[in-house]
């Protein structure tokens, strides 16, 4: 019986369902689980984010392709309909389904540092109809560090390093995180490692992106826009010091401990 961790991933919903499956999978502490994913370039760095083995899948459905009837199957996507997800129970267990507004973020997130920069922007890992560029003079005007990410294409990539005096690269991001005093952001899962990291996060909802974690955010103190909106960025900007942002801790994972005791690891 073996273990395994499918998350959806892709040029289309970016990275944040990744970033949290390496956080968990990182806690469940399992050398002999494998990840799959649906992305055969995130299978190839996965190493890069402590997770030891991965493996990329075409669709969904290929994964009885390399996991077997009655293994352990982590399930973080929303591919499956009703009828995929009671198939998968039963031939899966046990077979777990990440909630969307699961909280697990990586260990390194939680270094506190001098922040060195005061503000940064991230749309995204993905940003396939280029949104990123729609914004880009009120961006600008703010004199944000832009974090690149994974999923831009080449000469969109180029595009903005020429208008941005200040970029980070997607192997930057972890430096990003840590340095930056205050991160806009439309990236669920980077709104959680900047918290962690002591910041101070500003979420803005993309119209392609689910909003599970909206009320979340608000419980934590995270002010969320609907879209994009400098006028009213300007105006939490201004006070953002103000603002009560409630600490999370590591002890936050809690799903984390949920699927490692149901794996029995």
């Amino acid at each position: 019986m073996r273990t395994f961790y499918y998350v959806h991933t892709g040029h289309r919903i970016g990275l944040d369902r990744f970033r949290r499956a390496a956080a968990i999978i990182s806690y469940l502490g399992d050398d002999e689980l494998t990840l799959l994913s649906s992305d055969f370039r995130i299978a190839q760095i996965a190493r890069d984010f402590g997770v030891k083995n991965s493996v990329g899948l075409d669709v969904v459905r290929n994964i009885p392709q390399i996991a077997h009837h009655g293994d352990k199957l982590v399930f973080d996507s929303d591919e499956a309909n009703p009828i995929m997800l009671e198939d998968m129970q039963q031939y899966f267990f046990p077979f777990i389904h990440v909630a969307n507004d699961t909280i697990a973020v990586a260990d390194r997130y939680f270094e506190k540092r001098e922040k060195t920069v005061k503000l940064s922007y991230f749309f995204g890992d993905d940003d396939y109809e280029k949104d990123l560029a729609k914004n880009l003079e009120d961006l600008k005007s703010l004199n944000v560090h832009l974090q690149l990410g994974f999923y831009y294409f080449l000469d969109y990539e180029d595009m903005l390093r020429e208008e941005f005096t200040n970029c980070f690269d997607f192997e930057e991001y972890d430096e990003m995180i840590l340095n930056s005093e205050v991160l806009i952001t439309s990236s669920p899962q980077a709104v959680l490692e900047s918290l962690a990291s002591g910041a101070k996060p500003i979420y803005i909802q993309r119209e392609d992106y689910t909003k599970d974690m909206n009320e979340i955010f608000k419980e934590l103190g995270v002010p969320c826009l609907e879209s994009f909106d400098i006028n009213q960025i300007n105006v939490i900007l201004k006070t953002i010091n103000d603002i009560k942002y409630v600490t999370i801790t590591q002890n936050d994972n809690k799903m984390s401990k949920i699927i490692k005791e149901n794996l029995n690891l």
